[in-house]
């Protein structure tokens, strides 16, 4: 077969552990193990700016040797890419398949009628939810598809869940560390109960990456930190289910209304912990109300607040969810999510 060319933020320098970068690692491995990997191409676009014409001829090169293309730009790089790969298409008669990393894309064209017109050309667009579809769709797209976001996780056996009986409940954040994530949210909920019960009901760490843009902004939150509060750097990406298991729960107070389908939430399914989730536009897409987690209105803080005071009186509303989680978790696993994307390749 031709050769495939993934084309996206793998940050094989900085080797940084964010979204971004593990979804396109994800479906470069997965595309690897398919289809062999001497048939796959890899260009890193980290820090393109600084090397624009070493990433053109690569893009120029893999233009000629490969069939398929998939692209999983961010928002600052879809109208680059979108203007060199309609003309590729044209001269070369590759396939385009652009790989939507987030829920951002239907919203962030309303005002950009080119680069919409541009994508409804191409072969493929796989967005992580079917509220992005049905968004897409209502703008005259008919080249959709549903590809949910995946990782490569060993899920937990039944046998192997873990079910916190006693105080103080363990509480995680698990995402990157800035202020759209919640994660002041998360700190405040977690200090309203504990102030509001008299005593240590949860606990809270957090984990990821801190933003570069807001170091100051979380040291200074850092010290306002209870000692039941705890920031505890980062986790290996194969890591994460062996670290998360032993938590009560995952909270996930995002401030980001148009989030795909967070990776954080799948680490958590496979480790067979639920959720507390803000409810933002794909929710239901990903967490199963009352099923695999409990959702609060979005941006409702006093809501987050009233969930972790009511799961204290009854902790067995979230224990009870975990089998739910690890089956669930198998949806976002790459063989399940990946086999749309896959028969496209032919």
């Amino acid at each position: 077969m031709k050769k495939i060319a993934v084309i996206g933020f793998f940050s094989k320098k900085e080797k940084r552990i964010g979204g971004q970068e593990i979804k396109t690692r994800t479906i470069s491995k997965a595309l690897s193990s398919t289809f062999y990997h001497k048939n796959i191409i890899e260009i890193d676009t980290e820090n393109w700016k600084k090397c624009p014409l070493k990433i053109f001829a690569e893009l120029v090169r893999a233009s000629c040797l490969c069939r398929n293309i998939i692209i999983l730009p961010a928002q600052n790089g879809i109208s680059v890419f979108s203007c060199f790969f309609s003309a590729v298409k044209k001269i070369f008669f590759n396939k385009i398949h652009y790989v939507v990393i987030g829920g951002w894309l239907s919203e962030f064209l309303k005002d950009k009628p080119g680069l919409e017109k541009k994508l409804k050309k191409f072969d493929g667009i796989y967005v992580e939810t079917n509220t992005m579809k049905n968004a897409l769709e209502a703008r005259g797209f008919a080249n959709i598809f549903v590809v949910p976001n995946c990782k490569e996780l060993a899920v937990l056996k039944k046998d192997e869940l873990v079910y916190p009986i006693d105080e103080p409940y363990a509480l995680c954040t698990f995402s990157r560390v800035m202020k759209e994530k919640g994660i002041e949210d998360a700190v405040n909920a977690v200090k309203a109960v504990n102030e509001k019960c008299g005593r240590t009901v949860y606990t809270l760490d957090i984990y990821g990456q801190v933003d570069a843009g807001q170091v100051e902004w979380f040291e200074n939150l850092k010290a306002t930190f209870p000692e039941y509060v705890r920031y505890r750097g980062l986790v290996e990406f194969s890591g994460s289910v062996e670290v998360l298991k032993n938590y009560f729960a995952l909270l996930f107070p995002t401030l980001f209304y148009t989030e795909g389908i967070p990776g954080t939430i799948i680490d958590a399914y496979a480790a067979g912990i639920p959720v507390v989730s803000a409810r933002w536009q794909s929710f239901s897409d990903v967490v199963d109300d009352g099923m695999t987690g409990i959702g609060y209105e979005f941006g409702k803080f006093e809501d987050l607040v009233s969930i972790l005071s009511d799961i204290a009186e009854n902790p067995q509303k979230l224990n009870g969810l975990k089998e739910n989680c690890i089956k669930k978790a198998e949806r976002f696993l790459p063989a399940t999510a990946l086999k749309v994307l896959f028969e496209k390749m032919a």
